[in-house]
């Protein structure tokens, strides 16, 4: 792949590839989806779901894709993608000739099952009304694997799925990966961040070399670029910036607390406040037990959310949750992408994330669709280096709040003349690319026992 090439010229809102001059128009004032050369029977669905204009990187990517090209796509969560890249598909596969038993022909990719189920959704629903009926099959861990190997006999057209568990029936000879004509990546930044890289290198050798890939991420950090240097050929690169417009109504708050004291103070705040919805991110699966629990013991519904958890028990977490049966969720950061639950007011960063636009994620999951939400972070002093970082990320400055009985305790004044280093040093909070290195903490581990000696 030449990402310097002609073809990887950014596409600003999709008027290059569509060859709209500029200045470019607001979607809904320029066209409806009948400028791409959809099938009557697409567009048909695309009218049932009420899809008046395409987002900006509909407008950018489906042309693109049903020209044939590789693409290199970058939007924010909620911006369409996922019918950016579903409706070429579908395009493609009406104009081939059904076989059987099925080949699979197109390979969806995803990193959690919440995300596999929504994309497996949607395109079912926009593959209803099509001449030719196709075969679209979801999976993922967390549930048996013998009824989708089940499902998948007689083949498939089309599989979205989670890394882990493709491997596992690619294992069992459910399926065969040798006729993928079509490769979509979805969320590729996050399939990296949870660790699906040597997953995704043993998938991505049984892929056959003539294929057409399609790489979505919400951002593109080095790890995506890495990816696509190995495997786009020649890609149209898309890169589409937030409009101010729909930037959520979301009031940020930092509140300084001491580790030690923040269940209590989420418990406060919950009742305080009459907060009727919350969800509540922590850094680890074991965290997300014990302030449920804890919770619980307060008389609030709690319940924990997080990837050890069996798909049965998550899909109830979140049917109770939206249907306002649960109170607070506490979840990693396996809930901060692909959930959309509507009217959700409050966002608690228990444990602030580990990178500044992890943080975004979170916070998104408020203040949707025209909703305003709260977005709450408790700031420890070894966490106040971290959350400024988030703050320069996001080039605003969030006030620090004390709640009345939760004031954190004074640190010991830093004795600058004698260059004593005794004082809690600044703790970075995990920021990707600023944790201390091995041979930092050997250092400072040296460091500090000369000290003890001295």
């Amino acid at each position: 792949m030449r990402l310097g090439a002609q073809r990887r010229a950014q596409l600003k809102l999709g008027a290059l590839a569509l060859g709209v001059p500029e200045p470019f128009q607001p979607a809904s004032l320029l066209m409806p989806f009948s400028i791409f050369g959809l099938s009557p029977a697409l567009l048909r669905a695309v009218g049932l779901k009420s899809y008046l204009a395409p987002t900006p990187i509909q407008l950018a990517a489906i042309p693109a894709a049903i020209a044939g090209h590789d693409v290199l796509g970058s939007a924010q969560t909620g911006s369409g993608k996922t019918v950016a890249f579903a409706l070429p598909l579908l395009q493609k596969l009406m104009q081939s000739t059904p076989e059987k038993p099925r080949r699979l022909r197109a390979l969806i990719l995803v990193p959690t099952r919440e995300l596999a189920a929504q994309v497996g959704g949607e395109i079912y629903s926009l593959a209803q009304h099509l001449p030719q009926v196709l075969k679209i099959v979801t999976v993922f861990g967390g549930v048996s694997i013998n009824p989708q190997m089940m499902n998948l006999r007689g083949g498939a057209d089309i599989v979205v799925a989670t890394p882990g568990r493709l491997l596992d029936l690619v294992t069992h000879n459910a399926l065969q990966l040798g006729d993928v004509s079509v490769l979509v990546l979805d969320e590729a930044d996050r399939l990296l961040d949870l660790g699906f890289s040597a997953e995704l290198d043993r998938l991505l050798a049984l892929l056959p070399s003539a294929r057409q890939s399609l790489f979505f991420s919400a951002t593109f950090p080095a790890g995506v670029l890495d990816l696509a240097e190995k495997l786009l050929r020649d890609p149209v690169r898309i890169e589409v910036p937030a409009e101010p417009q729909t930037v959520p109504d979301i009031v940020q708050r930092a509140i300084e607390v001491d580790p030690g004291r923040r269940t209590q103070l989420l418990r406060h705040l919950i009742q305080e406040n009459h907060w009727k919805r919350v969800l509540v991110f922590v850094a680890t699966k074991h965290a997300a037990e014990i302030v449920a629990e804890k919770l619980r013991k307060a008389r609030i519904n709690a319940e924990p959310f997080h990837g050890e958890l069996s798909q049965g028990k998550r899909s109830q977490v979140l049917a109770d949750f939206k249907a306002s049966r649960l109170k607070v969720v506490v979840a990693t950061d396996v809930a901060s992408r692909g959930l959309d639950i509507a009217q959700l007011p409050v966002v608690v960063n228990y444990d602030l994330p580990r990178s500044a636009l992890d943080y975004v994620h979170r916070i998104g999951r408020t203040g949707r669709a025209g909703e305003s939400g709260v977005a709450v972070s408790f700031i420890s002093a070894d966490g106040e280096g971290h959350f400024r970082l988030i703050e320069k990320h996001q080039g605003q400055n969030v006030a620090r709040e004390h709640i009345v009985g939760f004031e954190p305790t004074p640190l010991p004044p830093h004795d600058e003349q004698s260059g004593s280093d005794d004082a809690a040093p600044v703790n970075n909070g995990g920021v990707k690319g600023l944790r201390p290195s091995k041979k930092d903490k050997l250092r400072a581990a040296a460091a500090q026992a000369a000290r003890a000696q001295a």
